[in-house]
């Protein structure tokens, strides 16, 4: 099924989120991203530089966070990156301890049938999982 704004603005607005010309560039720069962005990259955006300021930016992130329609991602001490959650859509994630830098995981994630079972045996309803790997990058390691 294929993602559109018009879908993830729906979901915002069921979230108490309003529809501002800030939050849909936000969404569209996360939407056709081909991988998770910084804040920094978000704000600096050709979308956003001149729509909104850095700490709106951040602003707008955390409640797409909070309300589970963008997952955070990174080492804490990092700068964190940002992807949009889509339903029926899931990516797991390599980060570098060295450098930071990630990238998806282009492999079948292993723990979709495990999250089944723990659905069917436990009962729990729209279960999910954020699956993140970390280690070296091929660059950083000498």
């Amino acid at each position: 099924m294929p993602t559109n704004l018009d879908n993830i603005i729906d979901r915002c607005r069921a979230e108490g989120l309003r529809r501002t010309k800030a939050l849909e560039e936000l969404l569209t720069t996360l939407l056709e991203s081909s991988r998770p962005m910084t804040l920094g990259e978000l704000a600096e955006s050709p979308r956003l530089i001149n729509q909104c300021d850095k700490a709106t930016v951040f602003r707008l992130l955390q409640r797409l966070a909070d309300k589970g329609i963008a997952r955070r991602l990174g080492l804490h001490e990092r700068a964190a990156y940002f992807a949009l959650l889509i339903p029926g859509q899931h990516r797991d994630y390599l980060i570098c301890t060295s450098c930071g830098s990630i990238e998806p995981v282009n492999a079948p994630c292993p723990v979709h049938e495990l999250e089944k079972e723990i659905q069917f045996t436990t009962g729990y309803k729209n279960l999910y999982h954020e699956l993140e790997f970390f280690g070296t990058c091929p660059e950083c390691v000498v």
